[in-house]
């Protein structure tokens, strides 16, 4: 996640107080996606196997 203005390119998702944007082509291949707040960080879970793109000690393609 990062902080980034919408394009043509996106969709924008405004849930409880927050926007959330996300390309439009990724989105297609990564839905379902949901992202949780546990209070430390951001949780993101999508269909996409992210195991092996790594994303240093997260071993479950999920990073908070």
């Amino acid at each position: 996640m990062v902080l980034d203005e919408p394009n043509e390119a996106d969709e924008v998702f405004d849930v409880k107080g927050f926007q959330f944007i996300a390309n439009k082509d990724f989105l297609r291949q990564a839905q379902p996606v949901t992202v949780d707040f546990s209070g430390i960080g951001f949780k993101i879970n999508s269909s996409m196997d992210l195991g092996a793109a790594g994303c240093g000690s997260c071993g479950s393609g999920s990073c908070s």
